[in-house]
């Protein structure tokens, strides 16, 4: 049986973002940026919706005078994005009964 999948999670930058941050403490704007290749505007819109949902904590800091954002992945989106995993597998491997 197929699970259903976090549609939060299943758009293609959404998910380049949380495993991004599953392998890093943090990481900023900037590198999230060069890593996904996604637009200021768009990766923005979709940082805003992670963590709107509780997955990131997103922190609006400065690094001397310079501006930076810096996005954490939460307990809450780490359990979610296990969940879609999960849930994924169930899609590639299945009983050929």
């Amino acid at each position: 049986m197929f699970k259903s999948l976090d549609p939060l999670l299943h758009s293609e930058l959404r998910l380049a973002v949380m495993s991004l941050l599953l392998d890093t403490e943090e990481a900023d704007f900037v590198y999230l940026k060069e890593q996904t290749k996604a637009t200021a505007g768009n990766l923005s819109v979709q940082l805003d919706k992670l963590s709107a949902a509780g997955y990131i904590t997103v922190a609006k800091t400065f690094s001397g005078k310079k501006p930076r954002t810096v996005c954490r992945i939460t307990s809450e989106g780490f359990a979610a994005f296990e969940q879609y995993v999960e849930a994924l597998k169930t899609y590639l491997v299945h009983d050929k009964k």
